[in-house]
């Protein structure tokens, strides 16, 4: 099973992305980059690091991995999270990175006070390339879960198992990614629930 961790800061990324993406793609990401770190300033993964790593992580599971390369959908990887996870709205990400872009970030974003269950419900719905977003941001989250507690490890897995890897079955790199995935796990399914 292939693990996307090469990419921990834009130095690292920006030379496999020049090679594998036009310049202005590049461009595009770096931009959407330095607005997403500046965004998130300080968050921290719950293993501690700095969140933009798992941006970077998610383009590296996108680029490298799926071999994706439409600038909206690798630029709303990037930004994923913005309207989740900070004060950032889908007006100024339409403002600065298009009407496309934010209303892929939009659909991969729990909306504020929804249900967690609910938002997973609804990507059954969303447009393909929202799919690719949501599909990169979960390998990245769930390539090292034995870096997480027990609880939400078996917590984690399940909720991939039921709600995304479905997703994934219309997209062969990410299918194949997730079934290795899920038989290097299934001891999960055995453990005691929480």
């Amino acid at each position: 099973m292939q693990i996307f961790t090469s990419w921990p800061s834009w130095a690292h990324a920006e030379g496999p992305l020049s090679r594998a993406l036009p310049a202005p793609t590049v461009a595009s990401l770096r931009d959407a980059f330095v607005f997403a770190r500046r965004m998130h300033g300080l968050q921290q993964r719950p293993t501690g690091r700095p969140y933009v790593e798992h941006l970077l992580e998610a383009l590296e599971v996108a680029v490298s991995g799926a071999g994706l390369s439409e600038r909206e959908v690798l630029v709303a990887i990037v930004l994923h999270d913005v309207l989740e996870d900070t004060p950032c709205t889908e007006g100024e990400i339409a403002r600065r990175f298009g009407p496309e872009v934010a209303a892929l970030v939009r659909w991969v974003s729990k909306p504020v006070g929804g249900s967690k269950a609910d938002y997973l419900a609804a990507l059954l719905k969303a447009p393909p390339r929202a799919v690719l977003v949501k599909l990169s941001d979960r390998v990245s989250n769930v390539q090292e879960l034995h870096r997480m507690t027990w609880r939400f490890q078996r917590r984690y897995y399940l909720e991939t198992v039921a709600h995304i890897m479905p997703l994934a079955g219309a997209h062969p790199w990410f299918a194949e990614w997730f079934t290795e995935w899920r038989l290097r796990w299934q001891r999960v399914e055995r453990w005691p629930g929480s």
